[in-house]
This record gives structure tokens, C-alpha cells and sequence, in this order.
């Protein structure tokens, strides 16, 4: 259950909206979030993001991390890295990089993107596999997180639902979130105005409904995913940002 949370918060962490311009961050980014069960630290995630050049093409390199820690450790060890390389211009990935060890279940997988041809080159290393699949327009879970964050917004109205295609493994699957409305949050940092989403998951053993999720974005110029709830069968497991530096923009806090 606590791997299926982690990644869950992973993707949902992807999929958070900003202005319309590339100006919503920039290299040197750095997010950090914690996440808990009640008083309990469930563990940690990271992303950072850096530029590179791609045969002499300006391009970002984004690296995310989640952890277990304390008890949760004990229980199950995560231990995930995820790596994104795109293009600075129209922020498509061409390479997607998954290193997972989850309670003892191993995952090594590289993706290569060639978006003018439509296809995406599937490398499994522990499987000693090669696929190729098609696709088209896709992002990853990763490079999605600073894709939509270039999108416009400000028209958006109360129940209006935002998509998504994402690859994932070796899919592309719909990814979809409604718009709630405004709020304020209290946190660590002070008072901050907030983007309110509900992203549409699947009901099953885990959550106790499809719309089971909730997500807080900052409302400045950032948008970044401020606070992540998932109602679960049994309690409730909540992220929250934790530690940032390297933002583009000022952060909307009030006292």
C-alpha cells in the first residue's frame, strides 16, 4: 500500500500548473517534501532541476527522489530515483529514467523519446529487455511537473478539469484533475494562498473513493504543489513542502 501511495504522490507531484510563459522556474530549483501519517513520518521526496546542453541543444536534467524513513522504514524500505532530460524549448523529454527499490522490488528502466517519430524506446535492465512502442505528444512523469507549469491558467473556472498524457512503463495513460476553487493554507513557511485540485484516481483497496486525492498549489508566479492529501481507508497520508531554495519567483507567504 505505501508503494502504490509513494508513486501515486510522485505522479500527482507532476501534474501542477503556472502562467503562461517558461518563467515558473528555473536551474537550481529545489523541492522538498514530507510525508506523513498523522504524527508519523511516512518519508521524503526531492526534485531538483538543472540545464544541460543535448548536442548542443539547451535542455534541462531533473532528478527525483522519495524515501521511507523511521518506523515507516522498518516496515517497508523505499528507496526511488527518477531522472528526466528535455528540451528547454518545447520542454518534451527524450529520455526518462526509473531506479526503484521498494520493499525488495527492483525496477531499472530507461525510456528514450523521439517525439517526431512517435515512438518511445523501452530499456529494462533487470529484465534484460528492449520494447519499442508508439506514441504521441507524450510527457513523462517527471518532465510533466515543469511542462504544465508553463500552461495558462488564469481562465480556469471551478470544476473545470485539466489533462494530461503521460507515459509511464510502457503506456501512455490519461492523467485528468478538477479545479476546485481557492484557499489558504497555514504552514511552516506562514499563510499561503492556494490552487485547490482534486485529481481523479481509481477506487479500490487503497483509497476510499475515485476522488480521494486533494492538492494545494501556490498561487504566485511558482505554482508549486504546497500540501498533498490522500483519504485512505484507514486515516489519512498528507505531503507537505518541507524545505525550497532556487525559486524564479518570490513565494506568496503572509503572517
Amino acid at each position: 500500500m505505501r508503494k502504490k501511495i509513494l508513486i501515486l504522490f510522485l505522479v500527482t507531484f507532476t501534474v501542477s500548473f503556472a502562467q503562461s510563459n517558461k518563467t515558473a522556474f528555473k536551474s537550481g530549483e529545489w523541492l522538498k517534501y514530507r510525508m506523513h501519517y498523522g504524527l508519523i513520518n511516512a518519508g521524503y521526496a526531492t526534485v531538483n532541476i538543472k540545464s544541460l546542453k543535448k548536442d548542443g541543444v539547451d535542455a534541462y536534467h531533473v532528478t527525483g527522489k522519495g524515501w521511507t524513513t523511521g518506523v515507516t522504514r522498518w516496515f517497508f524500505k523505499v528507496k526511488d530515483n527518477y531522472q528526466t532530460w528535455f528540451y528547454k524549448e518545447n520542454l518534451k523529454p527524450y529520455h526518462f529514467r526509473r531506479r526503484v527499490d521498494e520493499g525488495g522490488h527492483i525496477i531499472s528502466r530507461d525510456v528514450y523519446f523521439n517525439q517526431e517519430d512517435k515512438t518511445a524506446f523501452i530499456k529494462d535492465h533487470k529484465k534484460n529487455t528492449e520494447k519499442t512502442v508508439a506514441i504521441e505528444n507524450v510527457q513523462d512523469m517527471i518532465s510533466a511537473f515543469y511542462y504544465l507549469r508553463s500552461q495558462n491558467i488564469d481562465d480556469l473556472k471551478i470544476g473545470d478539469e485539466l489533462k494530461l498524457d503521460m507515459f509511464f512503463d510502457y503506456e501512455t495513460f490519461g492523467f485528468k484533475m478538477k479545479y476546485l476553487g481557492k484557499e489558504t493554507l497555514n504552514t511552516k513557511f506562514g499563510k499561503v494562498k492556494c490552487l485547490k485540485f482534486r485529481p481523479l484516481v481509481q477506487s479500490g483497496r487503497v483509497f476510499k473513493a475515485e476522488e480521494s486525492l486533494t492538492v494545494w498549489i501556490t498561487a504566485d508566479k511558482n505554482k508549486i504543489p504546497i500540501r498533498i492529501k490522500a483519504d485512505l481507508a484507514v486515516g489519512s497520508l498528507k505531503a507537505d513542502l518541507d524545505q525550497y531554495k532556487g525559486l524564479a519567483n518570490s513565494f506568496g507567504i503572509s503572517y
